[in-house]
């Protein structure tokens, strides 16, 4: 049972767990900490309980450096070209469905999604889901079967460097969903307020 204070810790993680995009490029992440929140993924839900999907890491510089080239940082900031080489992320983690278990992984997506970058968000890292990349570049790069295997989605990780604002729909904004930027490279997200939220 929840007490007000582990209610607002999980709220401060919630908050704090945000689609980081610049980070420090000269801080590495061990794969022992990676591989633990992985791990914590086994405890989540998942439909039918079949578990299709499963998780390729890559920290070895090149090949993360290989799969930054394939993915698409931030639709809304169309004058950003992405990370620079001193803010590019330390580590990818791929979500990848096994087609052998499951045609779908509807539900489970989104849900070990979250529980992963909230595990990398509480010890002290950020995390960027990315889903628009080159799918199937990508699985010739890792060396994937597409029989067996199809990347999901990219996780780009590393230790975060800038600074996310998150604020109400505002009426001087026409009510914009879209992120953006400030000249102070501050990066500010809307989100509706609790009263759009419950109908």
């Amino acid at each position: 049972m929840f007490n007000s204070e582990s209610k607002n810790k999980l709220l401060d993680l919630l908050k704090q767990n945000r689609s980081y995009r610049r980070f420090d490029a000269r801080v590495s992440i061990p794969l022992e900490e990676i591989i633990s929140w992985i791990e914590a993924l086994r405890y989540t839900a998942s439909v039918k309980n079949a578990q299709p999907l499963k998780y390729r890491i890559v920290i070895d510089p090149v090949q993360v450096g290989a799969i930054f080239d394939l993915v698409h940082w931030a639709a809304y900031l169309t004058d950003w070209a992405g990370p620079s080489p001193e803010e590019r992320p330390t580590a990818f983690v791929i979500q990848v469905l096994d087609r052998t278990i499951s045609s779908s992984s509807r539900f489970d997506e989104g849900i070990q999604l979250e529980a992963f970058t909230l595990m990398a968000s509480e010890a002290g890292y950020g995390a960027c889901i990315l889903g628009a990349f080159d799918q199937k570049k990508l699985a010739t790069l890792l060396d994937l079967d597409p029989e067996h295997y199809i990347p999901n989605t990219v996780v780009a990780i590393g230790k975060p460097i800038e600074t996310i604002c998150i604020e109400n729909l505002s009426e001087d904004r026409g009510r914009d969903i879209r992120y953006y930027r400030t000249p102070d490279k501050v990066h500010h997200v809307p989100k509706r307020g609790i009263n759009e939220l419950i109908i």
